[in-house]
């Protein structure tokens, strides 16, 4: 069977600062019409760094929509024609202070298909040093730096409830950096 739904018009409801919201009407794989609403982000990226140490650079954030302090890996949205791996290096500059010496492609994440078309593109960066921190104007975080074990113990103990550091926690553990 063919799942493919055809979109017939889609209507813009809404364009924000970072978001757009479009309401489509589609066929679906056996004619009927439905509709489809689909929130469109830029994509992003989120960044698995270890320092010097040899422990993984984390940052506490403030996250609005939950109105709790989440700890994740460092990310960030793209901006228009920004190649991902350019953005999660000055992302992990800008969040934490540490360039990365190297960067190893981790796949990508949607985080919710359902409804929104966004990209997470996933770093590693085993070797990171230290350059500075350089926060955008509006952005407060604190860094902080866990072992994998700890990782491991936040995904288990259910601590952790962010999609895209649980994603690349789990891709840690299969790799070897060592």
């Amino acid at each position: 069977m063919d799942l493919h739904e055809t979109r017939l018009d889609s209507t813009l409801q809404y364009t924000g600062r970072i978001i757009s919201v479009v309401h489509d009407r589609i066929r679906l794989p056996n004619g009927d019409p439905s509709m489809r609403e689909v929130v469109r982000h830029p994509g992003g990226v989120c960044v698995a760094a270890r320092d010097e140490h040899g422990n993984w650079l984390m940052v506490d954030q403030f996250r609005y929509a939950f109105q709790t302090v989440l700890t994740e890996f460092p990310a960030g949205k793209l901006e228009p024609g920004e190649d991902p791996l350019d953005a999660a290096q000055r992302e992990l500059i800008e969040e934490t202070g540490y360039s990365a010496q190297e960067i190893i492609p981790a796949g990508q994440l949607y985080p919710s298909p359902g409804y929104l078309n966004e990209i997470i593109h996933l770093y590693i960066a085993p070797k990171s040093t230290f350059v500075g921190q350089k926060l955008d104007h509006h952005e407060f975080l604190n860094v902080k730096t866990m072992t994998l074990d700890e990782l491991n113990a936040s995904v288990m103990n259910q601590t952790q409830t962010d999609a895209k550091t649980i994603a690349l926690i789990c891709k840690l553990n299969l790799l070897n950096l060592e």
